[in-house]
C-alpha cells in the first residue's frame, strides 16, 4: 500500500520517465487500484506500462470491493500481479484462485504476473521444489501454450521479501531454472525457453545486475526499491 494517492503515483512516474527512457527492457509499475487511472494517464506514450496489484476472476457480480479484469482491460492497464505471497497469506489466495484469475486476465488481454515462492520453513525442510512445482502446475491449469508469451512468472522466496535478505544469485537461478523445467514438462522446451521468469525478494540497485546476469532470470519483481525513482532506474537499466 504505497503510492495509492494519484498525485504520489504521478510524481513517481514523472521522476522516472527521463531516467528510463532509453531502457531496453519492459518496465511496468504495479500501483494500487486507487491510482491506476492517474498512472495510466501519466505513463501514456512512454515506455512505462502499468500493472494492477490484484483482480477478481469474475467480470462482474456481487463481489463488493473487488476489481474486475474487464475493468482493467478497458482502463488500459497492461499487467496484473496475482498470487503474491501477501495475498496468499492475508487474503486466502490459493493456487486455484490464481489460476482462475490468470484465465480471466488472459481472456481480456491483460498480462498476468504469476507469483510463487516458499517460506523459510519450507526451504529449511527441503520442500522448496515440490512446493514451487505445485504452485506452477496449479496456476497454469488449462492455460494453452499460445498464451504463454503473455505470462510472466515471478519467483519470490517469502523469506526474502522486505527482510533485507536476498537469495544468492545461485539460489535464485537454481529455482528459476527449475521453474523453467516445470514449464517444459507442462508444455515444451521451446515454450519454457520463451517464457519470462523474474526474481523478487529484496531485489535492489546493488544486487540487480548480478541476479539478472543469471541465464534463467529475465528480470525482477521489485518492491521497496521501486519507490525511489533513481534507485529503480538503476534496476531498470541493469
Amino acid at each position: 500500500m504505497n503510492c495509492g494517492i494519484p498525485a504520489d503515483a504521478v510524481k513517481l512516474i514523472e521522476e522516472l520517465k527521463p531516467l528510463v527512457k532509453n531502457a531496453e527492457h519492459r518496465i511496468a509499475l504495479g500501483v494500487p487500484a486507487t491510482a491506476l487511472a492517474a498512472a495510466v494517464e501519466a505513463a501514456a506514450y512512454t515506455n512505462i506500462k502499468i500493472a494492477a496489484q490484484n483482480c477478481h476472476f469474475e467480470e462482474k457480480g456481487a463481489f463488493t470491493g473487488e476489481i474486475s479484469p474487464l475493468w482493467l482491460a478497458k482502463m488500459g492497464v497492461n499487467y496484473c500481479i496475482i498470487g503474491h505471497s501477501e495475498r496468499r497469506e492475508y487474503n486466502a489466495e490459493t493456487d486455484e484462485t490464481v489460476n482462475k484469475k490468470a484465465l480471466a486476465l488472459l481472456k481480456y488481454g491483460v498480462r498476468p504476473i504469476i507469483c510463487c515462492g516458499e517460506s523459510l520453513a519450507q526451504r529449511e525442510a527441503g520442500e522448496t521444489f515440490d512446493w514451487i512445482k505445485g504452485q506452477i502446475v496449479g496456476a497454469f491449469k488449462d492455460i494453452p501454450a499460445d498464451k504463454l508469451c503473455q505470462i510472466t512468472i515471478a519467483y519470490e522466496p517469502i523469506w526474502a521479501i522486505g527482510t533485507g535478505k536476498t537469495a544468492t544469485d545461485e539460489q535464485a537461478e537454481e529455482v528459476c531454472k527449475f521453474i523453467r523445467g516445470v514449464i517444459a514438462e507442462l508444455y515444451c522446451p521451446k515454450c519454457a525457453e520463451a517464457i519470462t521468469i523474474q526474481y523478487g525478494g529484496s531485489c535492489n540497485a546493488k544486487n540487480a545486475a548480478g541476479l539478472f546476469a543469471q541465464p534463467d532470470i529475465n528480470g525482477g519483481l521489485v518492491g521497496g526499491a521501486s519507490l525511489k525513482a533513481e534507485d529503480f532506474s538503476i534496476i531498470c537499466n541493469a
